[in-house]
């Protein structure tokens, strides 16, 4: 994906969001693992690492056509996290919980806000690829827990 077209679209959004969030744009995610963005609690940022994006778009939808739209709904749910009023709170919990099986509920608990922002914030999205991002992204969590309940 273009950084140019990229970072106007996503200056568009935390606009929108009316967040103060830093924002930064990478390449490519360190360490080998596809991560389209992250947050940084510790100096209010994001990082998009935009060839991951167009990895995404593919692996997950079978094009580069729907990379700007994937950019914008993995660009809002961080932004749900930058934003994320509990996060704080949950991130604290998280680091002091006294079993496995409650972290994990835990952190499916901060994705699923940030989740819930991202929706609120790009309404414009086809609503079946947002659904589907949500789905890849919490399957794994949500797996975790079920089987940490078996």
């Amino acid at each position: 994906m273009e950084r140019t077209t990229a970072k106007r679209m996503v200056k568009q959004l935390v606009e929108r969001s009316g967040s103060k969030v830093a924002l930064k744009m990478e390449s490519r995610f360190p360490g080998g693992r596809n991560v389209g963005g992250k947050y940084t609690m510790k100096d209010h940022s994001i990082t998009l690492y935009l060839e991951e994006i167009d990895k995404q778009a593919l692996r997950i939808f079978g094009t580069l056509d729907v990379a700007q739209d994937v950019l914008k709904i993995i660009a809002a749910h961080e932004l749900g996290h930058a934003e994320d009023k509990e996060l704080s709170a949950l991130s604290e919990q998280l680091d002091t919980c006294e079993s496995e099986l409650e972290g994990k509920r835990i952190a499916l608990r901060i994705e699923e806000n940030a989740w819930g922002f991202a929706r609120e914030l790009v309404p414009e999205v086809d609503p079946v690829l947002m659904d589907t991002m949500v789905y890849c992204s919490l399957h794994s969590y949500r797996e975790a827990i079920a089987e940490g309940i078996a």
